[in-house]
């Protein structure tokens, strides 16, 4: 299938690695021009020195304003079709677990720069009657998972965001989506495995397996599986689908809306 990404522009955030990663490189390959965010610009340069005419870089953590001024400066000055929010998860542990500072600093790095970078850049696509808007979450808005109750919490909340925005626009012409992924062989899940492994006193790799034999297809995602899902939610082939929130976990979810 052709997506008609060729010559269309994205803006894809925690490009430097993981999903973010796998879908800029899905876009690339497809023609579009990307511009890829990350602390780490030098990592951006080497891993996508091939696309070189096909790509920009905008270096520096997304918490801060000044980087969420750079995305929106670049998004006014050249016509931009969508952009992918994602970024990298809190620290695990259980409720008791955590502290005020946990929650404190979770609600920046999940939910608040989501929220701005939002907000300042619905307008722009709304005024363009053309969108699409991706948030890059977790299996666990729809199945809570143990341990991970900061992610629980505030990713559940981007959900309700991004629903109410996409109601809000949707006769715009601006699609809003929420993808969940479960469990993908990324550099995300480690942190996943190694809290797993402390639990149960096991190794790194009985701890992973443990986690895909509790997945009905056996085994972890791919990012580029995913990756493929998100590029055809950034197409022109996806304007009826809005409002969204879809799982990619190889059936982990047991809810019938899974």
């Amino acid at each position: 299938m052709d997506l008609k990404l060729t010559d269309q522009r994205f803006v894809v955030c925690g490009a430097s690695s993981g999903f973010g990663e796998a879908i800029a490189r899905q876009l690339l390959q497809e023609g579009a021009h990307v511009v890829l965010i990350a602390r780490r610009g030098e990592l951006l340069r080497e891993k996508f020195d091939h696309f070189k005419e096909q790509t920009e870089i905008i270096e520096g953590s997304l918490i801060y304003g000044e980087t969420l001024d750079k995305i929106e400066q670049s998004v006014q000055a050249k016509e931009t079709h969508g952009i992918v929010f994602n970024a990298g998860g809190p620290p695990t542990g259980t409720p008791l677990e955590t502290n005020m500072d946990d929650w404190d600093s979770s609600w920046k790095l999940v939910m608040r720069w989501k929220i701005d970078l939002a907000l300042r850049l619905a307008p722009y696509f709304k005024e363009n009657k053309y969108g699409r808007m991706i948030f890059v979450e977790s299996q666990s808005v729809k199945q809570p998972l143990p341990s991970l109750t900061l992610s629980n919490s505030f990713r559940a909340g981007v959900v309700g965001f991004a629903k109410s925005l996409a109601l809000e626009i949707a006769k715009s012409g601006v699609t809003v989506n929420v993808l969940a992924p479960g469990s993908h062989e990324t550099p995300a899940i480690e942190r996943v495995i190694e809290k797993n492994k402390a639990s149960l006193n096991i190794s790194f790799e009985e701890a992973k397996e443990n986690m895909e034999e509790n997945i009905p297809v056996g085994r972890m995602g791919k990012a580029e599986e995913f990756a493929s899902l998100a590029a055809w939610l950034l197409s022109p082939h996806a304007g009826y689908v809005t409002g969204q929130t879809i799982s990619h976990d190889g059936g982990s979810i047991k809810g019938l809306f899974g």
